[in-house]
């Protein structure tokens, strides 16, 4: 099993997209828990993509992006940046990645220079100190017996060796059969520290906002997740606003909850916090979740 260290940099490798020609650029993928391409890394590749043809004194302030087909994890994504503007204040961008001649994903993004404005946020709410809480490397194990695969376990903390993720409360596979309040919290952040480049701290925040977002839907209903097989589903769309700067190498809490599930469909709705109560991120979410049926 690799370190956290060396997880750390194959995640930041695979951010680190090959320039193919002037708005083309092509990405790699790491294995992901289930036989697609996780979506995270995806949506963090398209913003680099985007990122990496606007000025440097622009950064994101929003993402919108929809998940259009599975992503083919043994092949390489081709991003496609359209330049749609480029103003005197905000800068917009359309990223389509494309596999075996597809679409698979699609994304616009706009960029802004930094300007001072009105201020006001919404308080962050209560959480522990990150530093009490178990990491998965900890927590994980616990839950073993809730899986019918007992490699679940060592993948999942594989996967998530880059980042420190830190739940507040039982995951959804941890109380299984006991519907909860549609509210989740976690802490996160990477398993290292990262160059102070802006674009990257909001790539790697993009990556890690598709981990857990929509856990708070299962909770509603006492459902565990694909790995306990109670659930199959996808995420549809993803949103983002980069409300103030951040670093993904600090402490960030990542306050989630569900207001609707209907038609098939689960939304997922959160808040991003710095560790000393700045509201960094809002995060917006639409997946398909569906029981699966039995003969």
């Amino acid at each position: 099993m690799s370190t956290a260290h060396d997880s750390l940099l194959d995640l930041l490798q695979l951010l680190d997209l090959e320039q193919i020609e002037r708005d083309i650029f092509r990405g790699t993928s790491r294995s992901a828990l289930v036989p697609r391409v996780f979506g995270g890394q995806v949506a963090a590749q398209a913003l680099v993509a985007a990122g990496r043809t606007v000025p440097a004194d622009r950064s994101a302030h929003s993402l919108h992006s929809y998940f259009l087909r599975a992503g083919d994890p043994g092949a390489p994504i081709v991003y496609s940046v359209d330049r749609i503007r480029d103003g005197r204040s905000f800068t917009t961008r359309r990223v389509v990645a494309v596999q075996h001649g597809q679409p698979i994903f699609h994304l616009s993004a706009s960029f802004q220079t930094y300007e001072e404005g009105l201020e006001h946020q919404a308080d962050m709410p209560a959480a522990p100190d990150p530093e009490t809480l178990p990491t998965a490397a900890e927590m994980l194990p616990r839950y073993a017996d809730r899986f019918s695969d007992p490699g679940v376990v060592d993948r999942l903390i594989e996967a998530r060796a880059a980042v420190d993720l830190r739940y507040v409360d039982a995951p959804p596979f941890g109380t299984v059969g006991e519907p909860r309040e549609p509210r989740s919290q976690v802490w996160f952040r990477t398993n290292g520290k990262l160059a102070d480049d802006p674009l990257l701290h909001v790539c790697m925040a993009t990556y890690v906002s598709d981990m857990t977002l929509l856990d708070s839907v299962l909770l509603a209903h006492g459902r565990g997740g694909w790995a306990v097989g109670d659930v199959v589903g996808a995420s549809l769309d993803h949103a983002m606003w980069f409300h103030r700067p951040f670093r993904a190498d600090e402490w960030l809490l990542y306050d989630q909850e569900s207001p609707s599930a209907s038609g098939g469909r689960g939304l997922g709705q959160a808040r991003i916090y710095t560790q000393d109560g700045r509201l960094a991120i809002t995060v917006i979410q639409e997946g398909v979740i569906r029981v699966p049926r039995t003969d």
